[in-house]
């Protein structure tokens, strides 16, 4: 998830030289904006609305009939893959779709119902069917084709695969909840924090990466994260304050890494946002960024300190 209180602009590859003072548009003629003022780059009472809609999706699934959230799930990655194909798309990157969302499928389903050995091998099955989808293609583009395949598996189903994971135990919607949660308290930390305490001056984190990130935003996701990790582990799994604390530490440091690497991405392929299925976010893959990093940290944690019986 995307914690920036404002996302740049992709600078443009080629074109003429930038407009020098005297050739400003009329949308740099107006007033200036008060010192100190952060913007937050998009329409807050919105995302918020859209934000709460989708967090309630989740408490209704996982908290009526769980198998139900795998559907939640599924839709999700469908649209999210349908939009990096569509990104990798402006690079002439051509993403196999069709064995990509059946494999991603396959594997979803398998981890559920069957276990983890049939899910590994629906996995390996799906990069070999991506290795002969593409050949009618051609030579020309067929290793960067097919290595956009295999990215996008392991980028999108595979990791979700440990939501899966956590979510096939008899506790399972609780240690989902829990997930959700901290990733969920490193985006709302961070973005406050740095609308708030970045207001006498922002110190940035990774400029080259996302400029907008800054080391104030880092600190409230840090915070949020362990109080939130520090309560939900002895409120949801019967664990320990201490335990909580430290799976908030590892959350916070994976969302903040899948943030980045999504931004990394946007900004090769000079794209502001993956899509605008959102109003007020972006895309489907602005919203899972941090969650597809975060889920197989707390996965582990999570079956290290609260053991499946």
């Amino acid at each position: 998830m995307d914690t920036d209180p404002a996302r740049p602009q992709p600078a443009p590859q080629s074109g003429p030289a930038e407009a020098g003072p005297a050739e400003a548009g009329p949308a740099e003629a107006g007033p200036a904006k008060p010192a100190g003022r952060v913007s937050t780059g998009r329409n807050l009472p919105v995302a918020i609305g859209v934000g709460a809609a989708l967090g309630g999706l989740v408490f209704l699934t996982l908290l009526t009939v769980k198998a139900t959230f795998l559907l939640y799930v599924g839709a999700a990655l469908a649209i999210a893959l349908s939009e990096l194909a569509g990104a990798l798309a402006k690079r002439d990157i051509r993403v196999p779709v069709i064995p990509v969302a059946v494999g991603g499928t396959a594997i979803l389903t398998c981890l559920y119902w069957l276990g983890v050995q049939d899910a590994l091998a629906a996995l390996a099955l799906t990069v070999i069917v991506i290795f002969a989808w593409r050949l009618p293609g051609g030579a020309s583009g067929y290793v960067k084709d097919v290595m956009a395949g295999v990215f996008a598996v392991i980028y999108l189903p595979f990791l979700a695969s440990f939501v899966v994971a956590m979510l096939v135990p008899a506790d399972g919607p609780r240690r989902v909840l829990t997930f959700v949660i901290l990733t969920v308290c490193s985006d709302i930390g961070g973005y406050f924090a740095g609308i708030t305490l970045g207001r006498g001056g922002r110190h940035l984190m990774a400029p080259a990466i996302s400029p907008k990130k800054t080391w104030e935003g880092f600190a409230g996701s840090v915070v949020a994260c362990l109080i939130g990790g520090g309560l939900c582990l002895p409120l949801l799994l019967h664990g320990h304050a201490w335990q909580g604390v430290l799976t908030g530490a590892a959350a916070v440091l994976a969302a903040i890494l899948g943030d980045l690497v999504e931004s990394m991405i946007k900004r090769d392929l000079d794209i502001k946002d993956m899509g605008t299925l959102l109003p007020g976010h972006g895309g489907i893959l602005e919203r899972l960024d941090s969650l597809l990093a975060v889920a197989p940290v707390v996965w582990l944690l999570l079956f290290v300190f609260v053991p499946v019986h």
